[in-house]
């Protein structure tokens, strides 16, 4: 099978509104509040991660705590990858909040005109 290298297989107008909830991910660490992050995650999201070799996955409603826990801090985002297929993205970000750089990956679905992130995986740098 040939293999061809792709960072980013969206539409400018698809990348738009993948910003538009990458953002409201982003505003909530700015504020300190999950209310803001809400709108960009489906009720039925996840979040997952490796902890000490193991696999940790939970609903959604975990970072939110976290982002209420720690309140308002600096965070940035710069889009790394991102593949649309239809109504359905899988999309890359290298992300930092406070001092701590990650690598996240979301896997997102088209819901009325908006992105909504169903899945978020992550590793810290």
């Amino acid at each position: 099978m040939e293999q061809t290298e792709k960072t980013i297989n969206a539409t400018p107008e698809e990348i738009d509104g993948i910003k538009k909830t990458l953002d409201a991910y982003i505003e909530a660490a700015l504020k300190g509040d999950s209310q803001i992050a809400k709108p960009a995650f489906a009720e039925t999201a996840t979040i997952s991660y490796n902890e000490d070799g193991k696999l940790v996955s939970s609903p959604i409603a975990a970072l939110y705590e976290y982002y209420d826990q720690t309140g308002p801090h600096h965070a940035e985002y710069t889009i790394t990858a991102a593949q649309v297929a239809g109504n359905v993205a899988v999309v890359s970000i290298d992300s930092k909040f406070g001092d701590v750089r990650f690598d996240d990956m979301f896997t997102m679905v088209k819901d009325g005109d908006d992105w909504k992130i169903v899945s978020k995986v992550y590793h810290v740098k």
